[in-house]
């Protein structure tokens, strides 16, 4: 086999998965992938003592997944989670299913920010370390910005509450997978091109 037939040719306006051969298939296998990765990575789950929102590897997911598979695919993705474990099948935070759990609105937050760091990653928003940084806080932005009002609107808890609860917890936890992303995602990048 030649080294040109080895080289991947990266475009600008390529996300990851477009690294791959183009097809019906491969576009069904990544949304699929993408649903299936973000249910087992909301098995990763700790519990935040007052707090009805646990800690999960679930956001990690949804951005990775907007991310590298772009705004269309990631946000099919994050759909087909949510609408399975809608439909009860049980995968989001801790094994459960359903519309009714206070942390519910999160879910529908990834669903946003997942096509929101997809279009960046369009535009080589994942392929710096400090450009990552800003598209991973973005999208956390987002998923805050749905799941805490949804979140006080579902336990009837204040605004402040619903940040102390649904915010202020998790920011930690935020920047640690914010660094993850900014090193895996412009190191995938430079992986591609060699």
């Amino acid at each position: 086999m030649s080294t040109a037939a080895a080289t991947v040719t990266v475009r600008p306006g390529q996300v990851l998965a477009d690294l791959l051969p183009a097809s019906r298939v491969r576009d069904i296998a990544l949304v699929l992938g993408g649903a299936a990765l973000t249910g087992l990575a909301a098995q990763l789950s700790v519990p935040v003592p007052g707090s009805p929102v646990p800690v999960t590897g679930q956001t990690f997911a949804a951005l990775l997944v907007g991310t590298s598979l772009g705004a269309g695919r990631g946000f099919l993705a994050l759909a087909l989670y949510a609408v399975a474990g809608v439909a009860g099948v049980p995968w989001f935070a801790e094994g459960t299913s359903g519309a009714a759990a206070p942390s519910f609105g999160y879910v529908l937050g990834m669903l946003l920010a997942s096509a929101a760091v997809g279009a960046l990653a369009r535009r080589g928003a994942d392929r710096s370390v400090l450009r990552t940084a800003g598209t991973m806080l973005l999208g956390e932005a987002i998923i805050y910005a749905v799941g805490v009002p949804y979140l006080a609107l579902a336990t009837g808890m204040s605004a402040a509450a619903a940040i102390a609860a649904g915010l202020t917890p998790f920011l930690i936890g935020d920047a640690l997978k914010a660094a993850l992303a900014m090193g895996a995602l412009p190191a995938a990048w430079k992986l591609a091109k060699r």
